[in-house]
């Protein structure tokens, strides 16, 4: 049946959960004010994957083709520094074959276009997967950020946009399929991440730049406020922006109180936009189509908008050569890269990253 603690509200491990000791006790788990979220969660393809340098071996790597994070079975050891080494605990030891495995991105299916099975059978249609263009020589100066509050801003900063002519020249002289640029230009994720700015990675302060973002989830009103607000502000929210804060920003809760209030007006605008009243504040805002275009990928979108994921790369020796990073690592990623590549050109690498 179903477990008391964790589904049906019995408060004891939500007092014992590691987000909230950090903001403290300051947060409502009456039983008319609890809430409930489930976090999916998967190995992040991240571009700086810890478990790839804790591994002595050698065993773990990223694929030149799309950046997949893999264990080699033949070259595994089982010394197991990779499980304590992940900060997303998503390896895990096989005592039957004394292997360390983990999540590999489908990465067949993405070989022929098709999104991974955790994406497919969603019922939710809540997954998104898509190409993102980023710059592999920023990646260590977002790994080295001080203030763990101005990582995210720093992620963003290593994400390219593939319609600037600039970058999709970049992208094609590194060897980069013309496939790949038209994904990155049509992908549902660069605009979740980077155009609109409502989709955060998770536990940034953990410095591997996960490749796997999450837009905060809303939640319903405080009992205090229900008879009074039909529409609440991120405050008046069960769930706490500081607890969504630790989550997803590193603890930064103008991020949270940002993505929330986007979502809360893209309500505002759609009420309006049904009841046939005027939209003009939402459009000097955020533009004329921006909060209609979200809706429709958040809200409606079909399966071909949700997942453009390019049939998998044939590359020549030579192509492989300019994809090869620096340490055995990979500059092309479909969810993470980790390494160093020199570059003068400014686009180091694609990344098909995947969004919940």
């Amino acid at each position: 049946g179903p477990n008391w603690e964790d589904d049906l509200a019995g408060g004891n491990t939500a007092r014992a959960d590691v987000n909230l000791q950090k903001i403290g006790q300051n947060i409502a788990l009456d039983f008319h004010d609890i809430f409930m979220k489930y976090l999916p969660r998967l190995c992040n393809h991240c571009l700086n994957p810890a478990c790839v340098a804790a591994c002595p071996s050698g065993a773990i790597y990223k694929r030149d083709e799309d950046g997949v994070v893999l264990i080699s079975q033949d070259v595994c050891r089982g010394w197991r520094h990779c499980v304590p080494a992940c900060p997303y605990k998503k390896i895990y030891y096989n005592w039957q074959t004394n292997k360390a495995e983990k999540c590999v991105f489908c990465y067949p299916r993405l070989e022929n276009g098709l999104p991974q099975i955790c994406a497919d059978t969603c019922v939710g249609r809540m997954r998104y997967v898509g190409v993102l263009l980023y710059d592999m020589d920023k990646v260590e100066a977002v790994a080295s950020t001080e203030n763990p509050q101005e990582i995210y801003d720093n992620m963003l900063d290593v994400l390219l946009d593939p319609h600037d002519p600039a970058v999709a020249k970049a992208a094609k002289e590194q060897g980069i399929p013309d496939n790949w640029i038209k994904a990155a230009k049509e992908s549902p994720v660069f605009r979740l991440i980077k155009e609109w700015q409502i989709a955060l990675p998770l536990h940034a302060e953990y410095r591997t730049v996960p490749m796997v973002w999450y837009v905060p989830p809303m939640s319903p009103i405080l009992h205090k406020d229900a008879a009074s607000v039909h529409f609440p502000e991120a405050e008046a929210m069960r769930i706490p922006v500081a607890y969504l804060a630790q989550i997803f920003s590193a603890g930064n809760e103008d991020v949270i109180r940002r993505v929330l209030n986007t979502l809360l007006d893209l309500r505002r605008y759609m009420q309006q936009r049904t009841r046939g009243e005027a939209t003009t504040e939402f459009d000097t805002k955020y533009g004329e189509h921006t909060l209609y275009d979200m809706y429709r990928l958040l809200g409606i979108a079909k399966y071909r908008d949700r997942y453009r994921i390019p049939a998998g790369v044939n590359a020549t020796q030579e192509e492989k050569r300019l994809h090869q990073g620096v340490g055995g690592f990979s500059d092309c990623a479909f969810g993470g890269c980790s390494g160093s590549a020199p570059s003068a050109s400014g686009c180091n690498g694609c990344a098909g990253g995947g969004h919940e």
